[in-house]
């Protein structure tokens, strides 16, 4: 008799079909999974995740990401990084190709290129915006992570989550949530039983999300500087944003310049946050990270980021989006702004 599966969070069936997922990854004689460019703790714990299964499983496994050259440091605590290889040593042909956390194949990087030599290609997301470029796509955007879509994948494919599979998981989970500010019914359930596993929650968390070198302190002075309100964006919701150059961010790592957004979103006079990020490398090519919020509890009615930065080549989710461009600072928070309204 079949059985249906159970969300490990809510407890109810789970409405997603894993089992086309579960049959490529019981089948396959070889797996790469690839993580996004930039990688947060969420596609790097699904990652991880899933490579310590399968190499617990016996099956021949690589796990990676196109850039930066180095993971962040904040991550490299993480149960698995072990088996992370170079972009250069991921091979050219693979029996499963996993993409995790990523919601279009140009968010692989180069990587992208492997794609054509695997015999199928699995995409496990949470991002509504995802453009379904694999053989077999399982996509919940009602998930607050990719960890938790795994953790479920895991216990429909009856795996155990033993307490390094739980630390990956719970990294994703805890970041994604914004230290559990933003969840769904049995979020808390969910984090609950990874902890029971013995990790330690409190130190993960603090590991990823509060702890910065001493040059952040004086690279936030200069960046927020930069900072402008324009209250009639988006018809009047706002807009508050800052531009973060190549000369503020010299010798910082990519995890303190991601942080900058979570600080500008703060602005009680803004529904949107925007922070425009310079690339070191590329000139006129910039890194937009978008925020949003409702005006009160329950009221429904902020700005959907997802589809905004869909508009400008990008994607994520309502409340929380990004995109690449290219152009002066003054023509890419001019396109946004008109973008916005």
């Amino acid at each position: 008799m079949t059985t249906m599966p159970v969300d490990p969070g809510t407890g109810a069936v789970d409405s997603v079909d894993f089992g086309p997922a579960i049959a490529a990854l019981s089948a396959a004689r070889s797996v790469t999974i690839l993580c996004h460019v930039q990688p947060d703790a969420d596609t790097i714990g699904s990652g991880l995740a899933l490579t310590l299964v399968l190499h617990r499983r016996g099956i021949p496994v690589w796990v990676s990401f196109a850039e930066p050259a180095e993971l962040p440091a904040t991550m490299r605590t993480l149960p698995g990084v072990r088996h992370l290889v170079r972009p250069a040593d991921v091979p050219a042909e693979v029996d499963l190709l996993v993409c995790v956390d990523c919601g279009s194949a140009g968010r692989l990087g180069v990587l992208a290129d492997r794609l054509a030599g695997a015999r199928t290609t699995l995409v496990l997301d949470h991002h509504r915006s995802n453009t379904r470029f694999g053989t077999i796509n399982v996509i919940d955007a009602g998930a607050e992570s990719t960890t938790s879509l795994i953790a479920r994948l895991l216990d429909t494919w009856q795996e155990p989550i033993d307490a390094e599979v739980a630390h990956c998981l719970y990294a994703g989970l805890v970041t994604d949530t914004g230290s559990f500010r933003w969840v769904r019914p049995g979020t808390h359930q969910l984090a609950e039983r990874l902890l029971a596993t013995g990790i330690d929650g409190a130190e993960i968390t603090r590991s990823l999300m509060d702890t910065h070198p001493f040059g952040w302190l004086p690279m936030l002075s200069r960046v927020l500087g930069s900072a402008r309100l324009e209250p009639q964006a988006g018809g009047g919701t706002g807009l508050v944003y800052a531009i973060v150059r190549r000369e503020d961010v010299d010798g910082m790592r990519s995890e303190e310049v991601e942080s900058v957004v979570d600080i500008v979103r703060t602005t009680s006079e803004a529904g949107v946050a925007a922070v425009f990020k310079e690339s070191r490398t590329i000139p006129d090519r910039w890194t937009v990270s978008l925020r949003s919020r409702d005006s009160a509890p329950g009221a429904q009615d902020g700005v959907d980021v997802a589809t905004v930065a869909t508009s400008l080549g990008g994607g994520g989710h309502r409340f929380a989006a990004g995109y690449t461009t290219n152009g002066t600072s003054e023509s890419v928070v001019a396109a946004l702004l008109a973008e916005l309204g």
